[in-house]
């Protein structure tokens, strides 16, 4: 690698570790115009979230080196707070030479959802033994996330509050679990090139091809009725494409081990997907631009 290109990679780092602090300071209450002093408030978030997605992308780069693909290292995507409430659009790395079996693509599309998402277990109990727990009415002027059958799991199991009458007050170390939980189900969902359908073309071959197809009607149509983002998710995925490209050898069958990790894959996808993140659908979306044009 170029002195050049480490430097790409170091410099968008950096940039992607300032808009993360920068976003934490935001979620903390600081007036970062006004308080520029008390920035260092974003750094649980930041380095959490970083952390999360750090793991995540040297898993899938030293998985591909495992199997000699050519691969980048991580490339970090910084975004102002006002564009992306995190400060960040994620992190990804490039392939640049073919997977030659599907035992070798299985490794490298879970490696990154799986680190990924055994980090996020571990900083989420402890953010959520850091969060506070509040009568219901503190938080009506509050965002409301939604939770996954994980997270909810563990905000019970830690905190044994009582919901529709108490909530929880996220610590910034939970929020950026709670991120990562989010980030690891997107990268699973089983379309195209994602992790997911990595895993999918690696378990299914061809076929997997269908499932993809499905899924896409299934995401317009949670970003009508729940989170607006699930339209545009889909939009993006058609214009990637929904084919995945074929192994050189897919004659090798999948070996049982690897089966194992791809079914877990998935069954890691179903307990931290989240229908609705933010309460924000097309609908709604649709109903205040009817307002505000009367």
């Amino acid at each position: 690698m170029t002195r050049k290109k480490l430097l790409l990679h170091l410099v968008l780092f950096i940039l992607t570790f300032y808009t993360t602090v920068l976003a934490g300071a935001l979620w903390a209450g600081v007036n970062i115009f006004e308080q520029p002093y008390m920035i260092h408030k974003g750094l649980p978030f930041s380095l959490t979230l970083m952390s999360i997605l750090l793991a995540h992308e040297l898993s899938h780069y030293f998985a591909s080196r495992k199997h000699n693909v050519e691969a980048t290292l991580p490339y970090f995507i910084p975004a102002p707070p006002v564009i992306s409430p995190i400060g960040t659009f994620g992190a990804f790395i490039k392939m640049k030479s073919p997977v030659i079996t599907r035992n070798a693509l299985l490794d490298i599309g879970v490696s990154g959802p799986l680190a990924g998402f055994i980090i996020s277990v571990g900083v989420s109990i402890v953010g959520i033994s850091l969060s506070k727990v509040v009568p219901v009415q503190e938080t009506k002027e509050a965002m409301i996330l939604g939770d996954s059958l994980l997270f909810s799991t563990l905000s019970q199991w830690i905190l044994n509050y009582k919901p529709g009458v108490q909530d929880v007050l996220l610590h910034p170390v939970a929020f950026a679990g709670w991120i990562g939980f989010l980030v690891t189900s997107l990268n699973l969902l089983p379309v195209g090139q994602l992790d997911g359908g990595h895993i999918a073309y690696a378990l299914f071959g061809e076929r997997c091809a269908h499932l993809s197809k499905v899924l896409i009607p299934i995401l317009f149509l949670l970003g009508i009725f729940l989170w607006i983002a699930w339209a545009f998710w889909a939009i993006v995925l058609l214009i990637l494409g929904l084919k995945h490209p074929p192994v050189y050898y897919r004659e090798i069958p999948l070996e049982g081990r690897r089966r194992f990790l791809g079914w877990l894959g998935f069954f890691i996808f179903l307990i931290t997907f989240v229908p609705q993140p933010f309460k924000f659908s097309l609908l709604s979306f649709l109903g205040i631009l009817r307002s505000y044009n009367y």
